[in-house]
């Protein structure tokens, strides 16, 4: 039977192809033209159409590789926090002593989010955008991330009146919110690493 182009795109839509039948090259390509263009414009504007032109694909052929938008921006969201999270644990699995790991982990992220090519700035801007739904699962990928930096902190001597999940969750404020307002000039990338450490009381080796 003939399926009329609109209902054919509502059918790709709710059953994109299992993943043996994908492009995985052109997988990847949609994927990068997601994510720069939701850290360009946004995740309100940008659009799934803006998304296929971006790679050129259009109606079906894009949905044969996406479920949906939210789908999408989940994606991309979660590969930039899976690669932020793999950074660090490399640099860090070298060092046995908890106060450099968590110095080490610091200046990983601070560096992430002051790379001007770094997603995890501008996806976490959006943060407030996205449906109710799609952030529930940002929270959750979110709250896994900063495991890591829960287990840095509680391995790291500090003062005993310290509360460290308030100290951990001050201390990724300050990080990841560095990209709003770092500006190159007076303090140079180490410098404001070395103030922020110095501030959280994290020892530097």
């Amino acid at each position: 039977m003939h399926c009329s182009p609109a209902l054919a795109t509502q059918q790709d839509m709710a059953n994109p192809a299992p993943p043996s039948s994908r492009d995985p090259s052109r997988e990847d390509s949609i994927l990068a033209a997601a994510a720069a263009l939701f850290a360009e414009r946004g995740y309100a504007a940008t659009s799934i159409r803006d998304i296929g032109e971006k790679v050129g694909l259009l109606g079906g052929s894009l949905y044969h590789y996406i479920k949906s938008k939210d789908a999408l921006f989940i994606r991309v969201h979660d590969d930039a926090l899976r690669g932020a999270e793999e950074a660090i644990r490399s640099a860090i699995a070298p060092i046995s002593d908890p106060a450099r790991r968590l110095e080490t982990a610091c200046r990983v992220l601070i560096a992430i989010q002051l790379d001007p090519a770094s997603l995890t700035l501008p996806l976490m801007n959006d943060f407030r955008a996205v449906p109710a739904s799609v952030r529930a699962k940002l929270i959750e990928r979110r709250d896994a991330f900063e495991t890591l930096f829960t287990e840095l902190v509680e391995a790291t001597p500090l003062p005993v009146h310290i509360d460290r999940a308030l100290y951990r969750i001050l201390l990724l404020t300050t990080i990841n919110s560095a990209g709003n307002w770092y500006r190159p000039g007076r303090l140079s990338l180490d410098e404001v690493t070395r103030q922020i450490l110095a501030i959280y009381q994290v020892p530097e080796a």
